[in-house]
């Protein structure tokens, strides 16, 4: 997928541009340039290639993307599910472009924190397994800064410029830009009859991207539990403006807590395996947020609550309600699209965690976005690989430690990272008294991480 990515390239940055991507991948320190660079063995050699690679615009992690997308679309047929979320990368550097104090969403409900952070938007694509499973995979990243408020002696015209710049940089504006790029991706390359859903939370169920969905989407969102909903007019006036909305309807709440309106049962695979859900249906509907452009229905999802010991608290224990753009949609459907979106929060963390998105010490706003999107790129490309090879049954080379299931529905991050390590390194791995096997041929290969590099300039995280 890197070489396919590559395409079209000058050779010298796709032939840098592999080596990165693998780098992001093997490297044992922080994911810096500097640690890429080490983990490619090139430390002894000139480095400012590597730092105008992203600085200059000579990646577009928007092309590393597409085979990714190529791939999922090409996987099945039917609706093409997607989920859009929203997280911050923590940051300390003040010269850094895009780092502002923003709250911390891990923060406890009762103290609002604030930390220095980048925000970045990403969509990931759901890529459906078998009885109802899926695993979302990256497909777009880009960096959503806000704007810096002016100064103490700003004049008016400043500030006029920055409200400006200010609703332009919110993340509902900037999320339903890029479904709006997705959609129009998915028009240009053959998918253009396939309907896009996509799943979000509260924070874009809002007018700024219900009024601005593209064609052939369908949105499901959370939405307030006290939202003013409207049944469709039954009737028309004969004279004056044609009606919209019609009598008002239930709250989402007051829908959970009408007896009259009875709890369907439906069949939801998540927590690995298929589960009962609980599920109250309200359609068809109107919302002034959505306007006249979308006639939506209301789902009610009962908590399924569990314990993490025999004697533990019971956890869950709140009601989940949703809206979705598409009234004929089933509740089944809406409610397992809507469960797989949790699979980004995942995301999330094997980016910054394992894959150190957000380690790279870069300032402007061109590498700002390069670095960590070729990042995010690489690990996207990782689990479609793995997907790939769990789809024609071809198993990992290391097996599982004793303590973690031995026949896994699906390999984890970081034992699909053992084994690319394993493909890349094993033939480099040999102790004195050991019979080294002979290579197969005298070229030596290409874009190849080095071992002992990677070992040896292993930079740790600070």
């Amino acid at each position: 997928m890197c070489r396919q990515a590559g395409r079209g390239l000058d050779p010298r940055n796709a032939a840098q541009m592999t080596e990165h991507v693998l780098a992001q991948l093997v490297c044992m320190g922080a994911h810096t340039v500097t640690g890429l660079i080490n983990a490619s063995g090139r430390q002894f050699e000139d480095w400012t290639a590597d730092y105008r690679l992203y600085s200059r615009d000579r990646v577009v992690p928007e092309r590393l993307f597409a085979p990714v997308r190529q791939w999922i679309c090409q996987q099945g047929e039917g609706p093409i599910v997607m989920a859009m979320d929203d997280t911050l990368v923590k940051k300390t550097g003040s010269k850094t472009h895009g780092v502002k104090y923003m709250r911390d969403p891990m923060g406890p409900p009762f103290r609002v924190n604030f930390i220095r952070a980048q925000r970045f938007i990403q969509i990931s694509a759901a890529w459906q397994g078998k009885h109802g499973q899926a695993r979302m995979i990256p497909v777009d990243w880009v960096h959503a800064p806000a704007p810096r408020k002016p100064g103490p002696k700003a004049n008016e015209a400043a500030w006029n410029e920055y409200r400006a710049r200010q609703q332009q940089a919110r993340a509902s504006a900037v999320g339903v830009e890029r479904i709006c790029r997705m959609r129009a991706w998915l028009d240009e390359n053959g998918a253009h009859q396939r309907p896009l859903w996509i799943s979000v939370d509260a924070g874009y169920t809002n007018r700024t991207v219900l009024k601005a969905l593209p064609h052939n989407t369908v949105l499901v969102g959370r939405i307030r539990a006290d939202a003013k909903l409207h049944y469709l007019p039954d009737h028309q006036l004969p004279k004056g403006r044609r009606r919209v909305y019609g009598e008002h309807a239930p709250t989402p709440e007051q829908l959970r807590q009408d007896a009259s309106v009875p709890w369907q049962k439906v069949r939801v695979y998540f927590g690995g395996k298929k589960r009962t859900v609980r599920v109250k249906q309200l359609k068809p509907l109107r919302w002034r947020a959505a306007g006249d452009k979308h006639t939506v229905q209301l789902l009610v999802i009962a908590p399924t609550a569990y314990r993490l010991t025999k004697n533990g608290k019971r956890l869950y224990r709140k009601h989940a309600y949703l809206i979705c753009t598409d009234p004929k949609a089933s509740a089944a459907s809406v409610v397992q699209h809507y469960v797989w979106r949790w699979d980004i929060e995942l995301n999330f963390r094997d980016e910054k965690t394992t894959l150190g998105v957000g380690d790279a010490q870069v300032l402007t706003p061109q590498a700002v976005q390069n670095v960590t999107g070729c990042a995010v790129a690489a690990y996207a490309m990782l689990l479609a690989a793995g997907t790939h090879c769990q789809i024609h049954n071809k198993g990992l080379h290391l097996p599982p430690p004793k303590w973690q299931p031995q026949k896994a529905q699906r390999p984890t991050t970081n034992n699909l990272l053992r084994n690319l390590r394993y493909e890349l390194w094993a033939d480099a791995i040999h102790f004195s008294g050991f019979a080294t096997k002979k290579a197969t041929t005298t070229k030596p290969e290409k874009n190849k991480p080095s071992l002992e590099s990677a070992l040896f300039y292993t930079i740790k995280p600070s």
